[in-house]
Parts: structure tokens; C-alpha cells; sequence
């Protein structure tokens, strides 16, 4: 009982930090600690389509639904209705360009919040308040979700992310119980992001050591931003909707990497994406972002006071990286129910060879009704095997249709 649709990347980048940088750095240093400095906290998440979703309250109102997101400088909220219901005041209004082919759109930057998270206490932390939502992330995930929390929740803690059990556990580093097995990996941190670097082996057998982020927000295995000569280094690849970024769609190609070292493992044939290129110049020279697709390979413990980012395999370690077989984009949308309504068919993809189109309602999957399915099950049916069939009723132009459609896959 499984259903899939393509990991979308969300992209925050240099200009955003340079413009919180400006104008909401306070004289004291942002940051979290637990309540009781000797104690280490367990906090439950949820990962949904490969986000890491908390649940937290912001001046007393909530509880809200954030991605833990270390590829963010800076606190998001990216839900405008939270400007009223959490009693933001004093706020300045700023623009931000992005990572994307849009316009620049505008954010509140907010004083110091109070943000509760059970069993730790926040300092001076500010965030971005979108005007609009322009990650619209609640339709990708399923649920719903109110922003993105990043550099201030690591800066000051060592967190261990358990896969396994859906677990942070968070102390001072002092207090952390760091693996007796696995691998640590030196990690720089550079304008508040958290840096490895490491091997990369490419499809022509060219290995070429690359700086990347360590991107818990990232659903992908691996994005390289900066290469030159790309066409190159891919044996073969498709061309693909990677996703939206700060103000709008990325495209670039998809693509299998022959070997990614991380520490002593090595990982093989993973899906990474090459987006076409940068919009903004980046503050920090990088030729990629690891994302965690492949992360969840492994339990972590993500230790920005110690520059050290720990390895453990984790129940996924040995899953072959599979991408979509579908060929769909999907997003949910919702009223008294949910529905999953298709965003983009790729050309020659599965989909678009049954005749699915832009704007389709899938109303049910191999008899399931998609109410009694989360987008992750989706995701997850729409990449389980080559050449599996489906049966999928769609609703078009106040119409039921039945629609076989076959995997294919695609890179």
C-alpha cells in the first residue's frame, strides 16, 4: 500500500542570509539549549516525503508543524497567517531574491520569539515571516506545515536523528552518547550552514573530491550545483522539473553518481540531481548539497559545536536508491477531504504515455482510494518496481476515467 511522486528540492540561498544578516542578527547570539543543561531531551518527529517535521509553539500559540532544516541560516515561517496568531510585532519588511526563475517577494523579519520546543529553551531567535507562501510546502507534504527551522536549533546542541525510531536526542555535546561504530566526518560551518568534504566518483569514472552542504531539508540523495562540463560526467540522464526553489521552478537533469564516500562507506549508483544553474551568486564557494535521501541512510549525530557530523547505518543503509517511475508531480489539495491533484506529466514518461494530464484528480490507486493514503505511500508505490502496472481512476472535466499505467524507469 504504497504511492510516489518526484522528491521536490526546496532551495534557501545566499541572498536570504545576507539579507537577515542586515537586519535581524541581535548583539546576542541565537540559540537553544535544554531546560536542564545536563539532561538530554527526546523529541518525536515525523518524516514526511523525506521531511523532518517537528512540532513546536511560537509566543504561546500552537503547536506548528516545522522541517528541521540544516540547510536554512535562518528561522522560516513560511505560513503569512502566523503574522497574526502569534502576535508578531515590531516587524521590518524586507525583499529576498532566490534560487529560481521568479520574481523577488517580501518577508517580515520579526524580533527575538519565544519558541518552545518540550524540554529546551530558546535565545533571541528571530525568523523570515513570507509574506506568501511561496514554498507551499503544506500541499507537497500532505499536512500541514508552517516554516523551516535551521542553524539555531544545531548551533548550540549535538542531535542525534534516529531513522529507526523517528527520535532526536538532543543535549550539550558533553552529554551526548556519540557511536562506538560508524564514522565521523570533519564539518565546517560557513555562513550558519554545515559543510562536509568528500569523494565524489562520476559516471565516466572521473572522482573529483567535492564540497557539499549537509542538507537535512533537502528530500533528494544529492544535488552537485557547480560542475562544469556536467553532459561529461553523466553516463546518461533525463531532463526534469527538480523542484521550486525560493521564488520559482528549477529545472536541470537527473542522473546516477557512481560512488559517494562518506567516511568509510561507500555508497553506489545514487540518483543526484544537476540543476542548470544559479540564479544568485553564492556567499560560500560549494559544488553540491547532500540531501536525506541519502542521510537517512544512516543515523546521525549533527554536532556544529565539535565540527563533526557521526555515521551510523541505519535500517536503510543497504535500499538501492530508486527515482519515480511515474513521471508525476502532485500536490494535495483539500477541502472536506483530500485531493491529489497532478501538477506536471514529464514527456515520455509513464504517466504521459497512459494519457495522464496536468490538472487530473487521482481518485484511486489499484482499488485504494487515496484518502486511506498518505503522499508518502504514494511515493513510494510510484518508484517499487519497473514494468509494474497500475489501474487509477481520475476525475477530468466532471468526468471518471480508468487509466492502466505501467512503470517505467527513467534514469
Amino acid at each position: 500500500m504504497l504511492l510516489p511522486v518526484v522528491h521536490i528540492k526546496r532551495y534557501c540561498n545566499a541572498a536570504l542570509l545576507s539579507v537577515l544578516c542586515c537586519f535581524c542578527l541581535s548583539a546576542n547570539a541565537q540559540f537553544f539549549t535544554p531546560k536542564n543543561p545536563n539532561s538530554t531531551q527526546v523529541i518525536r518527529f515525523r518524516l514526511v516525503r523525506n521531511l523532518v517535521v517537528i512540532k513546536l509553539k511560537i509566543n504561546g500559540k500552537g503547536p506548528y508543524n516545522f522541517v528541521l532544516d540544516t540547510g536554512v541560516g535562518y528561522m522560516l515561517i513560511t505560513e503569512p497567517s502566523l503574522v497574526d496568531s502569534v502576535e508578531v510585532s515590531n516587524k521590518r519588511m524586507v525583499k529576498i531574491h532566490g534560487f529560481g526563475s521568479g520574481n523577488d517577494f517580501e518577508a517580515y523579519i520579526t524580533n527575538p520569539l519565544n519558541i518552545d520546543i518540550p524540554g529546551l529553551t530558546s535565545y533571541n531567535v528571530n525568523a523570515a515571516l513570507f509574506t506568501k507562501d511561496n514554498f507551499g510546502l503544506s500541499d507537497y507534504a500532505g499536512i500541514p506545515i508552517h516554516g523551516l527551522l535551521g542553524y539555531e536549533f544545531f548551533n548550540h546542541l549535538a542531535v542525534k536523528v534516529d531513522f529507526s525510531d523517528s527520535t532526536l536526542r538532543v543535549s550539550l555535546p558533553q552529554h551526548m552518547r556519540y557511536y562506538k561504530r560508524g564514522t565521523k566526518l570533519a564539518m565546517n560551518i560557513e555562513d550558519r550552514k554545515p559543510y562536509i568534504t568528500t569523494n565524489i566518483t562520476f559516471a565516466n569514472c572521473d572522482k573529483k573530491p567535492s564540497k557539499l552542504i549537509v542538507d537535512l531539508g533537502a528530500g533528494h540523495c544529492l544535488s552537485m550545483e557547480n560542475i562544469k562540463n556536467k553532459n561529461e560526467l553523466q553516463k546518461s540522464y533525463i531532463y526534469a522539473d527538480l523542484g521550486m526553489g525560493i521564488n520559482g521552478p528549477i529545472s536541470g537533469t537527473l542522473s546516477r553518481i557512481k560512488e559517494v564516500e562518506l567516511g568509510k562507506y561507500k555508497l553506489k549508483d545514487i540518483v543526484s540531481a544537476f540543476p542548470d544553474k544559479d540564479t544568485v551568486k553564492q556567499s560560500i564557494p560549494r559544488d553540491g548539497n547532500i540531501g536525506i535521501g541519502l542521510l537517512r541512510r544512516f543515523n546521525l549525530i549533527i554536532d556544529y559545536p565539535n565540527n563533526a557530523l557521526y555515521l551510523k547505518p541505519s535500517l536503510w543503509y543497504k535500499r538501492h536508491d530508486e527515482h519515480d517511475m511515474s513521471g508525476l508531480t502532485y500536490y494535495t489539495a483539500r477541502d472536506a477531504a483530500q485531493h491529489i491533484i497532478i501538477d506536471n506529466v514529464a514527456p515520455g514518461s509513464a504517466a504521459s504515455t497512459a494519457g495522464l494530464l496536468k490538472g487530473d484528480e487521482i481518485m484511486m490507486i489499484n482499488l485504494y482510494s487515496v484518502v486511506d493514503l498518505s503522499l508518502q505511500q504514494i511515493d513510494d508505490l510510484f518508484k517499487s518496481r519497473d514494468g509494474r502496472p497500475f489501474v487509477l481512476l481520475i476525475y477530468r472535466n466532471n468526468s471518471y476515467l480508468t487509466i492502466h499505467m505501467t512503470l517505467k524507469r527513467r534514469v
